[in-house]
């Protein structure tokens, strides 16, 4: 649905009249990812009158769809019964779980006490323990688990049992009689083996798996290895306690690209376009001070040098090509790097590899810089001492922001620190200081 302004206005419409016949027709053959996009243009009364002609199912599904910022508005306007109710029993655990996370600690009590099946209840409860960023936090429960030693016939009745709780079948899980998990059986062997054989004859042995404890980190990486629609989830002794699907990663993933995203470019925190202006400002004002003080500082470094730029004020023209270019160079560095950190690429064992190359390929981008400037100053300036001591200092800048680049998101990796931080403003300012006062000292020698 192209969501334009004269089909707002249809849906206000609708919506002012309180005309339900046109609007059951129009809002029935919707997607729920449909539906939330227009909710986020419409105001809350009149998203709460358009969700009172979503049956149950669908709810849930929009709910879960919405601008986050609108989720919470709605939420805070609803009874705690109506959301377990009308949202919570209907929605997979660990959407649920999801919802639950957003509501203050109070409410969330309160919605478990109204939810009608205890084990989901339950299982909910359980899910609220882990941190949302490891495996425990992104897993559900639903799923199809059979007994190793169960035969054809009754493995295809327990899994139609089990089917009518689960929204979509990727994998059957075999445990053994003490739940650990032991195997996968594809479901193409359950509809085509004889029924004399039992589970453990033709399962897939050695399951991939992770644990509750894992990083989200790890999660995609295996997921991403291995071409997984879902991935199980084991304790430290190996019982089989939720899944995760691909869904659920690709949505991780892309927060993640957008948090690392926001923090390259110089933003605290996590925001929207559809953020208040304090939420924005406060989001992007710590970098930009950080910013003002670095400019302040490579200021302070560029007075120290006065008399040297009044004697020979051409240098003051080649400031800009220094601290552009080492910031450019930095950049680009990092951004490798973390390109690798991120996609596991770049492994702790070769890490000084990495360092060796990037100082090679420093050596030829400086050699080759630093000689067309030098081309182009030795015709256009017309001072031979400036414009080897420029020559010079781009190359030395150059091969400083290159190693620098590679060198700082590895630590920030061992400090445990997002390393996406150092392809923005932090690699920039130290670039742009530690390039002039490069530039400052070798012009000063030379001339």
């Amino acid at each position: 649905m192209e969501l334009t302004k004269d089909v707002i206005e249809m849906w206000r419409d609708i919506i002012e009249k309180k005309d339900k016949k046109r609007l059951l027709a129009e809002l029935t053959p919707l997607h729920p990812a449909d539906i939330a996009e227009l909710f986020d243009e419409l105001d809350l009364d009149e998203i709460l009158y358009l969700y009172s002609h979503l049956d149950n199912e669908r709810a849930g599904d929009v709910l879960m769809e919405l601008d986050e910022e609108n989720r919470h508005k709605l939420l805070k306007r609803l009874p705690p019964e109506f959301i377990a109710r009308r949202f919570v029993d209907n929605l997979n655990t660990d959407d649920a779980v999801d919802l639950i996370q957003e509501l203050d600690k109070e409410t969330q009590a309160d919605v478990l006490k109204y939810i009608k099946d205890v084990d989901q209840a339950g299982d909910i409860a359980d899910l609220l323990r882990y941190d949302e960023d490891t495996a425990g936090g992104l897993m559900g429960t639903e799923m199809i688990v059979v007994n190793e030693n169960w035969s054809m016939p009754q493995c295809v009745e327990e899994t139609r049992k089990q089917g009518e709780k689960v929204a979509y079948l990727y994998y059957i899980y075999v445990i053994d009689d003490d739940e650990r998990l032991v195997g996968v059986l594809p479901v193409k062997k359950l509809i085509t083996s004889p029924s004399v054989y039992k589970i453990k004859n033709i399962m897939k042995c050695d399951p991939i798996a992770v644990q509750e404890q894992d990083t989200v980190e790890t999660v995609t990486e295996i997921i991403d290895k291995y071409d997984l629609v879902a991935l199980p989830v084991i304790d430290t002794i190996g019982r089989l306690v939720g899944q995760i699907t691909v869904d659920d990663v690709v949505d991780e993933m892309r927060e993640q690209h957008e948090r690392d995203y926001q923090l390259a470019s110089g933003i605290s925190q996590d925001v929207e376009t559809s953020d208040t202006v304090v939420q924005q400002t406060t989001a992007r004002l710590p970098w930009l001070i950080i910013g003002i003080l670095g400019g302040v500082g490579t200021s302070a470094l560029l007075g120290l040098f006065t008399s040297t730029m009044t004697e020979n004020p051409a240098m003051a023209i080649f400031i800009p090509l220094i601290a552009g270019t080492g910031g450019n160079v930095g950049i680009q560095s990092s951004a490798i790097v973390v390109q690798g950190l991120a996609n596991n690429s770049l492994k702790p064992n070769n890490m000084w590899n990495q360092i060796m190359k990037e100082t090679f390929v420093a050596l030829i981008n400086a050699s080759i810089l630093s000689l067309l400037v030098y081309t182009y100053n030795f015709f256009m300036l017309g001072n031979m001492v400036l414009t080897v001591a420029v020559s010079f200092s781009l190359f030395a800048v150059v091969m400083f922001a290159s190693v620098f680049g590679t060198i700082v998101p590895i630590v920030l990796q061992r400090l445990h620190i997002d390393p996406a931080l150092a392809t923005g403003p932090f690699i920039t300012i130290t670039n742009d200081m530690v390039g002039m006062l490069i530039y400052m000292h070798i012009v000063t020698a030379f001339l």
